[in-house]
């Protein structure tokens, strides 16, 4: 599994971990499990569970299985079976052989309703949705009983077999197990265990027309395997009377104890499934892996280490109430990962030429530009240096406010690794009047970085040779909401959308080092952020990079504006 390089953690659930090895509960074993749905790829929240049980597993000597809950055929795939085993392999975790399928218990769940049928703890049930919904009741009226409740164990068992044959259309029946529809928490009030549902599933095709229900089929799959520990995220705390209640009403030896924790809410992010589904469905985002969603797809794609995922899961920690955590603390663990291990390079996104005057026609100089400043080790390459170059348009200004320092007419700035220059001209398209290209001169003595005699620059700018840029297209992402809680508007949240949350500039030039730029490898563009190549559109004639994340926090410098 992935190395943690710091202690591992303390937190509540690490504490009843803890207290159960001293007692000796489940006889010192710790087992847990990843159970995702695989009707969807993993998101970010995900990641979050992931982290938590094979961790727990690692260290406590344990094993965490990988287990697909695929107890709806509707919406479930092995599209999304193969995403939670790419996805969670590319966490850096390893279930070894221990990869299983709720589907794989069918057979025995369903001699598990059978038992609770025979033992009077289940009844096959003809109340239709609506019908079951009013007998119910409500957090303050008790539910009433089905008038279906005391058929004989004889008549559900031979309904219940003609369900499973296929005899009834869907809605038309269900089985409930026979608790109390009294109790307060309504969960408890007769729920259902199995439904009709003639979908063929992806795994046992047309086997069965009936499927059980997620809190029946959860607590049994975890008991089948041996799990001690079943973490779950908050929602499912009021369920907990129910996954015990199955356990003790079948008397099974193993019998894993659920905790619940709160699940990851991250701002300017959605990490509802549903949601992320008509993200996708509804063409808002190109596909699952599109690099401004929270999939771990997605994150993978725009450059994401998987290292810095698992370093912001630990820093978020584990509680048990649900908060909103700023997406900026992601943001910065993608930062300090990138920091020690990308190179730099140079990178104009939306060039302005410049023409250096007084430089030879035809000549070519090379510097020698490290990689990395702090680690030497990393190495250099060289940056061709010719007469006309690429600028960053935001690196000019014609009538620049007092606190611009870079470059102006008659001003002069240091050019990266290289020379000082200075602006002696400017040429305008006539018809729109915008600046085009800059006729600069440049001072032969400062190839060093200084000049002799001693002046100074308030500027030092990145830059491109013309004749030796690599074309590219540069893929500007940003957060995919405006709002920092858009589900939590009373609006739709479709109505946060940032419209600006993709920007595709095509007109980029890079330094002629990247040309070979493996897909997915990791650059810092100098001052304008951190890239990588597009594993899916780049090509070895065709660049495309994505931009991972900022230098900074480009929203927290909004919003200080703001409030300015």
């Amino acid at each position: 599994m992935a190395e943690n390089s710091t202690a591992p953690p303390s937190d509540f659930i690490r504490d009843i971990i803890d207290e159960d090895m001293r007692t000796g509960k489940h006889q010192g074993r710790v087992a847990t499990r990843f159970p995702p749905e695989p009707n969807g790829y993993p998101h970010v929240g995900h990641a979050k569970s992931v982290c938590l049980n094979f961790g727990i597993a690692a260290q406590y000597g344990g094993a965490c299985n990988l287990r697909m809950d695929d107890t709806d055929p509707t919406g479930e795939s092995m599209e999304y079976v193969e995403a939670v085993i790419r996805d969670v392999k590319w966490l850096g975790f390893d279930w070894e052989d221990r990869l299983y399928y709720a589907s794989d218990y069918y057979e025995q769940l369903y001699q598990y309703a059978l038992q609770l049928i025979s033992m009077g703890k289940a009844f096959v049930c003809d109340l239709n949705a609506d019908e079951m919904r009013e007998y119910r009741g409500s957090f303050t009226e008790p539910g009433r009983e089905s008038p279906y409740r005391e058929r004989s164990v004889a008549e559900n068992l031979d309904l219940f077999a003609r369900m499973q044959a296929g005899e009834f259309d869907e809605g038309s029946c269900v089985l409930r197990a026979k608790i109390d529809m009294t109790s307060p928490n309504i969960t408890m009030r007769d729920p259902i265990m199995y439904r009709i549902k003639k979908e063929s599933h992806y795994r046992t095709g047309d086997r069965w027309c009936i499927y059980p229900m997620y809190d029946f089929a959860h607590c049994l799959s975890d008991s089948i395997e041996r799990i001690t520990h079943s973490i779950c995220t908050l929602e499912f705390e009021n369920n907990r009377p129910l996954y015990d209640w199955f356990l003790e009403a079948l008397n099974v030896e193993d019998r894993p104890q659920q905790i619940e924790f709160a699940r990851l809410n991250l701002s300017y992010t959605v990490l509802s499934k549903r949601r992320l589904v008509e993200l996708v469905e509804n063409g808002i985002v190109n596909g699952w892996d599109d690099p401004r969603l929270p999939t771990l797809s997605g994150m993978r794609r725009r450059g994401y280490p998987p290292e810095a995922i698992r370093d912001f899961c630990e820093r978020i920690g584990v509680a048990k109430n649900d908060s909103l955590v700023d997406v900026a603390l992601l943001e910065n663990c993608i930062r300090e990962s990138l920091n020690d291990k990308a190179p730099r390079v140079m990178a104009v996104l939306r060039p302005l030429r410049v023409v250096i005057d007084n430089y030879p026609e035809g000549r070519v100089e090379e510097f020698d530009c490290p990689y990395h400043p702090k680690n030497p080790e990393m190495g250099s390459r060289k940056a061709p240096f010719s007469r006309v170059l690429y600028i960053e348009q935001e690196d000019f200004m014609e009538n620049p406010p007092k606190k611009f320092h870079r470059l102006a007419p008659g001003r002069e700035v240091r050019l990266r690794y290289g020379y000082f220059i200075k602006c002696v001209d400017v040429v305008k398209n006539p018809e729109t009047g915008a600046v085009v290209e800059l006729h600069c001169t440049y001072d032969p003595e400062t190839r060093s970085g200084f000049a002799p005699d001693g002046r100074k620059v308030d500027a030092t700018i990145h830059w491109v040779s013309a004749d030796h840029g690599v074309p590219a297209e540069v893929r500007l992402h940003d957060r995919l909401f405006r709002v920092a809680d858009p589900l939590a508007a009373a609006s739709d949240y479709m109505d946060h959308l940032n419209q600006e949350s993709l920007e595709i500039l095509k007109s980029c030039r890079l330094e002629p080092s990247l040309a070979d730029a493996a897909p997915g490898s990791a650059f810092q563009f100098e001052r304008m952020g951190y890239f990588c190549v597009d594993a899916v559109d780049s090509k070895a004639d065709s660049l495309v990079f994505n931009r991972t994340v900022t230098l900074r926090d480009a929203w927290a410098r909004i919003a200080e504006k703001g409030q300015k």
